[in-house]
């Protein structure tokens, strides 16, 4: 197996496969691929394994990639980003946010990760439910934005915006600590919250939270009947009423 990455914020990840080998990944990430790719969807492990990944921010169903010859698949992620390959011993395990899975050989395992202290998984900013990936193979993460990488001396402390938390090793603790100061909290814009990661281990930060992507491109959305710019359920609602409006002003003057 032989993989290339191509692109910098809108990256494409292509990979080659010898005959027999397989991949998998979430549903509706493969682009494209040649017809010595065999294509399997199913539940990656039963009903019960489909519903721990939708829990996980993943799919109910897995797509397996296996190849008849020489096989050719590519795969990329919906929002701009990096693309971040990780070759993983037996046993070793990593622990993502949600939605990070791209895709991963068949040897990779993806699980749900549940946050062990009750105040990181309410204020952390991903919730309790988080995926681990465990080897042995490699895996393929998708983050948003840029990708920093840094590696935590043991008892080293980092003060983290939760929403930047891409991927950390198991070793690494995760806690939220509050930001001191009134007008911190009340004028900075950080919240009131912030994840504090302790070593030892090795991190992945991500530049671009999809929910900062989400809040600036809803400043930009028609503005709601109400006044209210649509956010959370009505943004859906504000983009489908505002195309359902373009299609209805162009039918009326047809007539």
């Amino acid at each position: 197996m032989q993989y290339r990455l191509s692109g910098t914020l809108l990256q494409t990840l292509e990979i080659d496969l010898g005959v027999g080998e397989t991949v998998y990944s979430q549903t509706n990430a493969m682009c494209w691929m040649n017809d010595a790719i065999e294509m399997d969807t199913n539940t990656g492990g039963g009903f019960l394994a489909g519903i721990k990944r939708t829990f996980g921010g993943g799919s109910f169903f897995v797509t397996e990639f296996r190849s008849r010859g020489q096989g050719h698949v590519a795969f990329a992620p919906r929002f701009p980003g990096a693309i971040l390959p990780v070759p993983l011993r037996d046993g070793q395990s990593l622990i993502c946010r949600k939605e990070t899975f791209l895709c991963a050989e068949i040897s990779v395992r993806l699980e749900l990760a549940w946050q062990k202290r009750f105040g990181a998984g309410l204020f952390g900013g991903e919730g309790f439910i988080l995926q681990r990936v465990t080897g042995p193979g490699t895996v393929w993460l998708d983050l948003s934005g840029e990708v920093v990488e840094r590696d935590l001396a043991a008892g080293e402390r980092l003060l983290v915006n939760a929403g930047h938390v891409g991927v950390i090793d198991p070793f690494v603790s995760f806690d939220i600590q509050m930001v001191k100061g009134f007008r911190n909290i009340l004028f900075g814009g950080e919240g009131l919250f912030l994840a504090t990661l302790t070593g030892p281990g090795h991190i992945a930060l991500q530049s671009m939270p999809i929910m900062n992507l989400a809040e600036e491109i809803a400043r930009y959305l028609p503005q709601t009947s109400s006044g209210a710019s649509p956010g959370g359920g009505s943004l859906a609602s504000g983009v489908v009423g505002g195309i359902l409006g373009a299609i209805g002003g162009s039918a009326l003057s047809k007539e």
